[in-house]
């Protein structure tokens, strides 16, 4: 069974906007940390943003911020990814990941889900 289910990839032209989301059967709030990766052809897995439930501290990636926001929603039970003014290189597959540790990296996800494609082209 996944542990999350990602959704909202596109094709989107450079400069547009995508608003990803994931969610799961057990409530985001219960993971320590929960967050967003991406991996683009030919790269590793590289870490995006995370937000730490404990206290609030959010993550962003030097390559995204200021364009990127994360969020989650208590009643849907999501966290989610507004990607605003998208570039060519942020074309990836988008995962969501809870980490295992204090730190948002890809290595210390325990489980990946099938991610979700994101494409910026015109």
């Amino acid at each position: 069974q996944l542990q999350f289910v990602e959704s909202g990839g596109a094709l989107v032209q450079p400069g547009g906007s995508l608003r990803l989301s994931c969610g799961g059967s057990r409530e985001i709030l219960s993971y320590y940390m929960i967050g967003w990766f991406r991996q683009a052809p030919g790269k590793e897995r590289e870490e995006v943003s995370c937000i730490n439930n404990s206290d609030g501290t959010i993550f962003y990636a030097d390559s995204v911020k200021g364009r990127f926001t994360i969020s989650k929603d208590l009643a849907k039970n999501t966290a989610n990814l507004q990607m605003d003014n998208l570039k060519p290189e942020d074309t990836a597959v988008y995962y969501c990941g809870a980490p295992s540790g204090y730190f948002c990296r890809p290595d210390i996800v325990d489980r990946w889900g099938e991610g979700t494609q994101v494409t910026v082209s015109s």
